[in-house]
Parts: C-alpha cells; structure tokens; sequence
C-alpha cells in the first residue's frame, strides 16, 4: 500500500492579501518560504516529491526537497487547484458585493470548477503517483487547499479549512482512498485559507 501527504503550499502573496487563487499563479512570500523551510526541518523521510504545477505548490517542493534531500521534485498538472472562475483574484468581500449570498449558500460562479471534476481529475493525479512509484512507499505531495478537501470529501468528510503546509495523510490501494490523520507541519493556522 502508498501512503501519501497531501501538503498544501505555503503562503503565497494572493493568500496574503485575502484574494481567491484557484489556477492563477502568484508566487509564495518570504513567509510561505520561510513555512516551507519549517516545514522541511519536521516531515521526515519520503520515497519520492511531487507537486502540482503552480508556482506556489512547486516552490514549497523544492524547498522541503532539498531540506529532506530526496528529488527531484515531480510534476503532476492534475494536482492543480480547483478553477476559481470569476472568483479568481477577488477577496470574500468583493465575492460578497458582487455574489449576494453565494459563498454561504454553495452557489458558485461561471467557470467555477465542479466538485466531481476536480475529484476526476485529483484520483488520476494520484493513480499516476503511485504507478510512477512502482512499489509501495511513502511520497510527499505538495498541492492545494481545495484538493485536499475534495479528496476528503470523497471519503465522507466535512469540509474544514487547512492551513498553509497543513496536511493530510491518504493510503491508495487498488485505486482505492482512505484516509489517515490531519498534520500541521508549521502550527500556523491563523494563515487564511483561500482557494
């Protein structure tokens, strides 16, 4: 059986300002770097590191990479975060202004990624891990908030916020998740949880 971490990145300057990323791509600040040093220092061992392919969740890769010595870092497009639509660049307040309602009730934007393709495409990201891998072991995936929860949805749970290098361990076996616990590789969830 694979064991996987699922790490979301660390702060990136959208996260900073309260904007809404999901596939735009801006960069980590010094403190999403400094997270990810952090971050590095306590993880342990892993047989291999893969990212999605936004800067944020790639920068955070190489950075544990080199700290835990293990590369190089893998890319996997599928493990990019849900598409925001219109949401994209906005903070709650703007979304709120223009969608009266909509990020309590679940109604969502043109363009907004739904639940079940982000999950399609999440679980062929995942099968593809493991089949590089090729044996059982552990790898470290480094992602975003909204896959986390759609994995975590899938297997029955509630959405709760994740924070910054906040993660979750997955076992895949035959094509099959479950899950294992929550981790906080940084103890810092006052950090925002945008998309």
């Amino acid at each position: 059986m694979t064991r996987l971490l699922l790490v979301r990145h660390g702060q990136s300057e959208w996260n900073a300002l309260g904007k809404w990323q999901g596939q735009a791509d801006p960069p980590l600040t010094d403190t999403g770097r400094q997270q990810a040093r952090k971050a590095g220092s306590v993880v342990g061992k892993f047989d291999a590191i893969f990212s999605s392919g936004l800067q944020r969740a790639t920068e955070t890769a190489v950075i544990i990479s080199e700290i835990i010595g293990i590369g190089p870092v893998l890319v996997e497009p599928d493990l990019q975060e849900r598409c925001a639509g219109l949401w994209q660049g906005l903070t709650r307040e703007e979304i709120e202004k223009g969608w009266p309602g909509a990020l309590d009730s679940g109604e969502r934007p043109e363009g907004y990624e739904p639940d079940d393709q982000v999950l399609s495409r999440v679980q062929h990201a995942l099968v593809n891990i493991v089949d590089t891998l090729k044996s059982d072991g552990d790898v470290l995936v480094i992602t975003h908030g909204g896959v986390i929860y759609s994995v975590e949805g899938s297997c029955g749970e509630p959405m709760v916020r994740i924070p910054n290098l906040g993660g979750r361990w997955i076992y895949l076996d035959e094509g099959e998740i479950s899950l294992g616990d929550r981790v906080d590789l940084v103890g810092d969830a006052a950090v925002p949880d945008l998309l």
